[in-house]
């Protein structure tokens, strides 16, 4: 396979250890990023959520101590403030997410992967 392959990733669930297996299954060598040490900005969310087409709130982890907290729970909040909370505490964005060029899959199962991958 051709293309740049890059793995957001979070060593500690077991679904990003899944879909980082099964690219290595595949022969792919993508850049494991690892975005909870390595937080993405606020441009690099909105390019993620672009090619993931999904709104800001999609893409939020619901059961994060941070959403309780943050109030994220609110439907008035707009996708800026949602942004701003996701490059704040990147531990609220959904994992692993598997993007190649101008697409982009979360892993959620690990069979979506196969959306980019087939």
């Amino acid at each position: 396979m051709t293309g740049t392959w890059t793995l957001l990733h979070n060593p500690r669930c077991s679904k990003s250890r899944a879909a980082l297996e099964l690219l290595q299954t595949r022969g792919i060598e993508a850049d494991v990023v690892r975005y909870l040490d390595t937080p993405l900005d606020a441009d690099m969310l909105r390019t993620l959520l672009r090619r993931l087409d999904l709104a800001p709130r999609a893409l939020l982890r619901t059961g994060e101590a941070a959403y309780r907290t943050l109030g994220l729970d609110d439907a008035a909040l707009e996708d800026a403030a949602i942004i701003d909370a996701m490059v704040r505490h990147p531990e609220l964005i959904e994992r692993p997410i598997l993007v190649h060029g101008e697409r982009a899959v979360i892993g959620r199962p690990t069979e979506r992967l196969l959306a980019l991958l087939d």
